[in-house]
């Protein structure tokens, strides 16, 4: 079973097709607090992600977060044990408001000896209060070896600030700074298509990163995404990438 697979092509569904898909298969949905469940009426849109797996002789179990956008702006967390351990070895799936009764629940499956919930590591990007938008900003990023292109690397720093239509993009001074460009390279740090309020909305963030003549190295930070009211491709640049991922959430609430 692919769990990551999986839980990652639920961004092709409605949040009403996810929720209702997510409430009818878990075998517990009915011990939900009534007002969870009707905090859910209102959810605009979701973010699914697995946070942890173990595979063992005999048993496979896995820990999954269903985050949900509210209508009044807050956010609920679902987390979803997948376990094998119904009969026949069938998978089923548990359902829980809190992580600690979802991994308390897990230490209570039958499994090897000395296999317990609590051995198996949440993934490194979880924290604490997830909001479905700030997923954005939950991206680690994996540093590698640089790979500078001497390619008009002034002029293309030049085009990157030009097409920035946020007013608080970087000023005269990174300008200035960047006229010594010798070489560049382009990556795209994120990329993912959210469904809000019941339209597609796409994030892209690019690190623009610069060498200069006196051998250091500056980046421009874009964030291209269409969460404009009228759906319209927008681009931002940014000097810092925090700063880049803390601009995009208040973008997805655009409608």
């Amino acid at each position: 079973m692919n769990d990551r697979d999986e839980y990652e092509s639920d961004g092709l569904k409605t949040t009403e097709e996810h929720l209702g898909q997510l409430l009818g298969r878990a075998l517990n949905s009915f011990d939900l607090p009534d007002e969870t469940v009707e905090q859910l009426e209102s959810a605009l849109a979701h973010s699914s992600s697995l946070r942890s797996s173990h595979h063992s002789a005999g048993l496979h179990r896995s820990l999954h977060r269903h985050t949900f956008l509210l209508s009044d702006g807050s956010s609920l967390t679902l987390w979803e044990l997948v376990h094998s351990a119904g009969r026949d070895s069938a998978t089923e799936h548990e359902l829980y408001p809190d992580i600690g009764d979802a991994r308390l629940a897990a230490n209570r499956l039958p499994g090897p000896a000395g296999s317990r919930a609590d051995d198996l590591p949440l993934f490194p990007e979880y924290a604490e209060g997830p909001d479905i938008l700030a997923e954005l900003a939950l991206q680690p990023r994996k540093e590698a070896k640089r790979a500078f292109v001497p390619d008009r690397s002034a002029d293309h720093a030049r085009r990157v600030l030009r097409r920035a239509e946020n007013a608080d993009r970087p000023g005269e001074e990174t300008a200035r700074r960047l006229t010594d460009a010798l070489a560049h390279e382009i990556t795209q740090v994120y990329g993912r298509q959210h469904r809000i309020k019941e339209r597609e909305v796409g994030f892209t963030l690019y690190e623009h990163a610069f060498l200069l003549m006196d051998g250091s190295v500056a980046s421009l930070w874009e964030v291209e995404h269409t969460a404009t009211p009228d759906g319209r491709h927008m681009c931002e640049v940014y000097d810092a990438e925090r700063t880049a991922r803390e601009a995009m959430e208040p973008r997805g609430r655009v409608g």
